[in-house]
């Protein structure tokens, strides 16, 4: 028979003492659960905004759509960490038929049109090219309401450097702007009367050049006598000279 010695049965006799086990807070689940990545349904911001897509660390990032409620505007497409950034649509309702109208479709970064993008304005004009900051910058061709079309560089939303302006007759400007305006070498076709005047512009405003006649057997409008022949023994030279008075005084 075997016996157990006392200090055996002592340690048997001891009370056992449980810990209870530590509890998480509820909050700290309810965190988790608010916390977003991946793809979710529909959030509602407190404004009334709402955004159904894809989310990391809590922030837009990847594919989504974001709903407005003050203008109605909706965009679709990619996000970089909370800001649109890749290639996305963004669209706005017509004050009266309510149907939705794309605005701008192309490239953004850091919430910015950048990139290769189009965009529709409210007056029948639309542009495609290159943005930069949120600006029409790089090459582009802007489409205006009374037909005319810009073909160029871009400079901080307005033409600058090279471009081509055709007018609705088929006239046209070639060469360079500054600011919006005719700046600098550059010619302008008179197709309607058969003309051509290539010289410099500054402002918009020519400021010494030659005119000359430029297809005017085909021009549907020509003049009523064609221009004299220069007698001049060295026209470019004279036009050379006077250009470079007129970059002096500009400088």
């Amino acid at each position: 028979m075997l016996k157990l010695s006392s200090s055996s049965q002592a340690t048997n006799n001891m009370p056992i003492v449980k810990y209870p086990r530590a509890t998480e807070p509820l909050w700290h689940e309810w965190d988790r659960k608010a916390q977003k990545c991946g793809l979710r349904h529909t959030v509602y911001a407190v404004n009334g905004d709402q955004y159904t897509g894809e989310w990391l660390n809590n922030l837009k990032h990847g594919k989504g759509t974001q709903v407005w409620k003050r203008t109605g505007a909706i965009y679709s497409g990619d996000w970089k960490f909370g800001k649109r950034d890749g290639y996305g649509s963004y669209s706005i309702p017509d004050p009266v038929t309510k149907e939705y109208k794309k605005v701008y479709t192309g490239w953004w970064k850091n919430d910015q049109k950048c990139g290769y993008g189009v965009t529709f304005y409210r007056i029948g004009e639309h542009y495609e090219g290159e943005w930069s900051g949120g600006l029409r910058s790089g090459w582009g061709r802007m489409y205006y309401w009374d037909g005319s079309i810009y073909e160029g560089q871009w400079l901080a939303d307005q033409p600058a450097g090279q471009g081509m302006l055709r007018l609705p007759n088929e006239n046209r400007y070639e060469g360079g702007w500054k600011d919006g305006k005719k700046h600098g070498p550059g010619k302008f076709f008179y197709l309607d009367k058969g003309q051509l005047f290539e010289g410099v512009w500054a402002a918009d405003i020519p400021k010494c050049g030659i005119l000359i006649d430029f297809g005017r057997d085909e021009a549907p409008a020509p003049t009523q006598y064609p221009i004299p022949k220069i007698e001049l023994a060295d026209p470019d030279g004279v036009l050379a000279e006077a250009q470079a008075m007129f970059e002096d005084r500009q400088n």
